[in-house]
């Protein structure tokens, strides 16, 4: 089975993310698919918003970020960026509602040392 990348091609990290993480400026966060969604489904049903799987990622963060905050009763402004809709996704919408969804854990160490196995060996 596969994970569900919406209309992402690049599944990489930009350059100036990496360096702002790097430099503690942001924080990074990975998130399970289920999770996600929730998040997203959350949002639409409080702002009327289907937002696309890659900005949901972005909602599941700024829901955390409440949640922690309420949890402390401390205030904070939780700003997030909502990059485009979910009208193109909505076959992924169907799989989590439908409970098709899975969420995979992935050891990356493992991953990186199955990746390299398959490349071709080169002479020095």
């Amino acid at each position: 089975s596969g994970i569900l990348a919406g209309a992402l091609r690049y599944h990489g990290d930009a350059p100036l993310l990496c360096q702002l993480v790097h430099e503690k400026v942001i924080e990074a966060r990975a998130y399970a698919q289920n999770p996600v969604f929730e998040a997203a489904r959350l949002f639409a049903e409080t702002e009327g918003i289907i937002p696309a799987p890659e900005t949901a990622h972005a909602i599941k963060a700024a829901v955390d970020e409440a949640r922690v905050c309420k949890e402390t009763s401390r205030a904070k402004c939780i700003v997030f960026n909502l990059s485009g809709h979910g009208h193109f996704d909505l076959a992924a919408y169907d799989a989590f509602l439908e409970g098709q969804l899975k969420d995979i854990e992935l050891d990356p160490d493992e991953n990186i040392k199955k990746a390299l196995a398959n490349l071709p060996k080169i002479k020095p």
